[in-house]
């Protein structure tokens, strides 16, 4: 109950003090990139109910890529780069907070292909509301490049990312508390990049 209603009170305060943020990305997306401004995609939620994910979208219009992101490739626009060093794609989640299909903290939400993958005990992560940030999040949060220096980018993602994943993920899960998740936002903030 307090960490939901600590979600909705954040989620609508960032959505209102980051408003010029949100609007100035907009008109540059708009002005830069043919296309829409946001990226929408099907993901999976508390209990393994599907929801819409919103970002700003950072690729060029109808690329045929995998669901896997790799710095530098060339569906990536030069300003969606910029957008995700900083995370500022990700801003929009707040509104999937305030709605409550996510929280501030929580296992990221991921595509139904990776939700079929969990077995077992790694089956209570979905117990959970997915969230923008996690010590997974934080753990991995150049992915990006790791990935890229990989030789097989998708092996290495799917072979040693993932499980990783999962496994902080499920950690999270059974040790959770709120004053654990301030901690998690504060390390989101303060030592990302």
């Amino acid at each position: 109950m307090l960490k939901r209603l600590f979600d909705i009170i954040t989620s609508f305060l960032g959505i209102l003090v980051l408003s010029p943020v949100l609007l100035l990305v907009v008109i540059l997306i708009k002005l830069r990139t043919p296309g829409s401004i946001f990226f929408c995609q099907k993901r999976t939620g508390r209990r393994g109910k599907p929801f819409m994910l919103y970002k700003f979208r950072t690729m060029i219009p109808y690329h045929s890529g995998s669901s896997i992101s790799v710095w530098g490739e060339s569906r990536i626009t030069p300003l969606g780069a910029k957008l995700r060093k900083y995370k500022v794609d990700e801003l929009p989640e707040l509104w999937n907070v305030l709605k409550g299909d996510m929280s501030l903290v929580g296992p990221r939400p991921v595509v139904p292909v990776y939700t079929e993958r969990l077995k077992g005990e790694e089956l209570r992560i979905l117990d959970l509301r997915p969230g923008i940030t996690s010590p997974a999040s934080i753990r991995y949060a150049n992915e990006e490049v790791l990935i890229a220096s990989a030789s097989d980018p998708h092996k290495y993602y799917n072979e040693v990312i993932w499980p990783d994943k999962v496994r902080l993920n499920l950690e999270y899960a059974n040790n959770r508390s709120f004053f654990g998740d301030l901690i998690i936002i504060f390390d989101t903030i303060f030592k990302r990049n």
